[in-house]
């Protein structure tokens, strides 16, 4: 059986402190309500009890010395509770309390000759007027008491799931990309403060974005450092492999050279995209004849399919560099055909091979990770990735269900026109 869905907001820290707290405050609302009522209740009944009890002992008296009886007693006197009747002929004295002509009494009542009774009332309503006072403010007080626990307690959950909250915003932010985010909690600031948990979460956030930023900081440097000194000594290698006499060992030194420089300038182009401060030269584009120049630069036979073409404001060379990687390794690690199809604002590079390995689907491109016997150094598409993100566009990895890798690029909708 499938529980019942709960709102969104059931879900929340606040709900359940405020649930917690109104159920808490309740019960022992109820509790101490309870304890005092039945204390109340009990020491008014006694006194009227033992106040009918006297009279009774007087009225049994005067019964007894032939004198009259007094106002509110009498013998079997009409309205005595039968209960209480069948008591005092069974040889007892006892006490309740009954209504009598509207009002509420406390009888009592005893044995007397011949198997009557006697009984006296007394007035019962002062004390019933009490209880029932009692109960309307242990009501209203503990109505008052829970409201006041709430807002009070509301305020104080409240401020702390406004830092979680905070805490949760800047965590999304890094997640996001933005290192430079921080929680700086001021409580983390101030050694002598005391640190709650929340500051503690929040001072291992800022330490673990503060550690991650230094590492990707220090390796994004590597990488530009590596590539920059490698450019000028592969340019020596280029010049002397020009040089070199014609033959297939000098065809294999060239194309090796031609390899090595194409990697200098993709991790070139890496390190740019990792520093997250490029900018876009935007122009108006047909997105149709984009594609198929990319197509013919490529000297690929792919076809391009256009399904709606759409004018879309972009910076050309960044979308160029994105559909080409994408065209390029559908035909390195796929297979014929490979088909570009343009349907409005989205671009797909579909081929029909073996289909994307299943890391690349679930986490998306990594940078010098390739299947195992594929070409390549898995630069390709990490570099679509980040283009794509410079453009504001959005660049998934799928497989068809009928065999085959789909890549799918979304421009953004408020940049293109219909």
């Amino acid at each position: 059986m499938r529980r019942p869905a709960l709102p969104q907001w059931a879900g929340t820290l606040a709900a359940k402190a405020a649930l917690f707290i109104t159920v808490m405050c309740c019960a022992l609302a109820a509790l101490l309500g309870v304890l005092v009522h039945v204390q109340v209740t009990d020491q008014t009944v006694g006194r009227a009890r033992e106040l009918a009890l006297d009279r009774l002992s007087e009225a049994t008296e005067a019964c007894e010395a032939g004198d009259p009886l007094l106002p509110g007693s009498g013998i079997d006197p009409p309205g005595l509770p039968a209960s209480l009747r069948d008591l005092a002929v069974s040889g007892r004295r006892g006490t309740v309390v009954a209504e009598h002509r509207g009002r509420p009494v406390m009888w009592a009542a005893g044995p007397v000759d011949h198997g009557r009774a006697i009984a006296v009332h007394v007035d019962y309503s002062q004390q019933a007027r009490t209880i029932e006072a009692l109960d309307s403010a242990i009501l209203w007080s503990s109505a008052l008491a829970i409201g006041a626990t709430l807002l009070v307690g509301a305020f104080a959950v409240t401020r702390v799931t406004r830092r979680l909250h905070a805490t949760a915003r800047v965590a999304r932010r890094i997640s996001g990309g933005d290192l430079d985010a921080r929680v700086d909690d001021p409580r983390t600031k101030d050694p002598g403060r005391p640190q709650d948990e929340v500051a503690a979460v929040a001072a291992a956030l800022d330490s673990m974005a503060s550690s991650l930023q230094n590492k990707l900081l220090a390796e994004q440097r590597f990488t530009a450092d590596v590539a920059h000194e490698l450019r000028t000594p592969l340019t020596g290698l280029h010049a002397a492999a020009e040089l070199l006499p014609p033959g297939r060992p000098t065809e294999l030194v060239r194309d090796r050279v031609a390899a090595l420089r194409t990697l200098t300038e993709d991790l070139l182009e890496i390190s740019r995209l990792d520093t997250g401060r490029e900018r876009l030269d935007v122009d108006s584009e047909d997105l149709g004849a984009l594609a198929r120049r990319v197509v013919r630069a490529s000297g690929t036979r792919t076809e391009v399919v256009v399904v709606r073409d759409t004018r879309v404001e972009t910076d050309r060379r960044r979308l160029e560099r994105v559909l080409g990687n994408l065209v390029a390794n559908a035909h390195r690690h796929g297979r014929a055909p490979v088909v570009v199809t343009v349907d409005g604002p989205t671009v797909t590079v579909r081929d029909h091979g073996d289909g994307y390995p299943e890391y690349l689907v679930a986490h998306g491109p990594q940078r010098f990770r390739t299947e195992s016997g594929a070409k390549g150094h898995g630069l390709g598409l990490t570099i679509a990735l980040g283009q794509a993100e410079v453009l504001g566009a959005r660049l998934t990895f799928a497989n068809a269900a009928d065999g085959g890798a789909v890549a799918r690029l979304d421009l953004p909708a408020e940049a293109s026109e219909g």
